[in-house]
């Protein structure tokens, strides 16, 4: 499959309607395609649903569903049976873009076709495509440069080339980092060295939480919600042996940072996130059902007391 040609289908859907995503459609000087969800543009929350869709090359799911926590009307539910490929090879936030005053987390299927990271390699998602998709999380339009050098690191001409940029603090910002329940269990399994082959099929819920006056409350607000709300089912062919042995190091709660809202966290860390434990990075709980004896193992728990704290209930 190509992650980027599927992306690239499936963000026309924005471009041809952008009005019924609140969304702003420009061009870069070099041909780049730009599409403004949450920076300039208002956005909302399908376009927020449309965008995570896109950032997992539409191999997943992603959906609302009636809110689990007292006074958040939404969760956000995604669901895959391609989670490997979907999550790592496409919606993880593995490149980081700074370029001068310009900073973005980049996600999407671009990363398979730039190579830019060990995870690509290391998981053989790596692909070769005619035209390129990501997904910036950054409070800026990427300037005309910046876009130059992202086609060239992608190998594709500018043309080819689609951007959909939203800030953190925005409605579609907020919505797209919260549907990442899935890939963060993934990426802390990967990092516990387990096989992420054994994995067949993936499900996840978090809650939506207000969206954020700026853009460090929304990166709190985002990231609580999946580490203090995010429910999380892995369908795993591995013996209960194994799954035993990685579920109980895979919530959140295993790690010592675990317990403060992640705003404090961050700003404690004096906003470099290399000087916070790695294996903090995981939903609240998570379910391993063995696909060959349909036995389930729970781990972790929700907080709604850390969750009511970081939203403000």
């Amino acid at each position: 499959m190509n992650l980027n040609q599927r992306a690239f289908e499936l963000a026309q859907a924005i471009v041809d309607q952008p009005e019924q995503y609140q969304a702003a459609i420009l061009t870069a000087e070099c041909g780049v395609q730009l599409i403004d969800v949450g920076v300039n543009a208002p956005g909302g929350q399908e376009a927020g649903r449309k965008l995570a869709e896109v950032c997992l090359a539409g191999l997943a799911d992603v959906n609302f569903t009636l809110g689990s926590l007292e006074g958040i009307p939404l969760d956000v539910h995604v669901k895959t049976e391609q989670p490997v490929v979907a999550c790592m090879g496409s919606q993880y936030a593995g490149w980081k873009i700074l370029h001068g005053d310009f900073f973005a987390m980049a996600s999407g299927p671009m990363r398979a076709i730039a190579g830019k990271e060990p995870l690509i390699t290391k998981l053989d998602l790596a692909e070769s495509a005619d035209v390129a998709v990501g997904v910036l999380e950054t409070s800026q339009l990427p300037p005309d440069d910046v876009c130059r050098e992202i086609a060239k690191q992608c190998g594709v001409e500018p043309s080819q080339l689609r951007l959909l940029v939203a800030r953190t603090a925005s409605i579609a910002g907020h919505v797209q980092i919260v549907a990442r329940s899935v890939e963060t269990a993934l990426h802390k399994l990967h990092e516990l060295k387990f096989d992420l082959r054994k994995i067949v099929k993936a499900e996840g819920f978090a809650p939506l939480p207000p969206i954020a006056a700026n853009d460090v409350q929304g990166i709190g607000r985002t990231n609580d919600a999946i580490l203090y709300g995010g429910q999380v089912t892995l369908w795993v062919d591995a013996d209960d042996e194994q799954i035993l042995e990685a579920g109980q190091q895979l919530p959140s709660n295993s790690s010592p940072a675990y317990g403060t809202p992640f705003e404090k966290i961050l700003r404690d860390a004096n906003f470099d996130f290399y000087q916070i434990d790695p294996m903090l990075f995981s939903p609240a709980q998570v379910t391993l059902m063995n696909v060959n004896n349909e036995q389930l193992h729970t781990f972790g728990e929700t907080s709604e007391p850390l969750l009511k704290e970081s939203f403000e209930l």
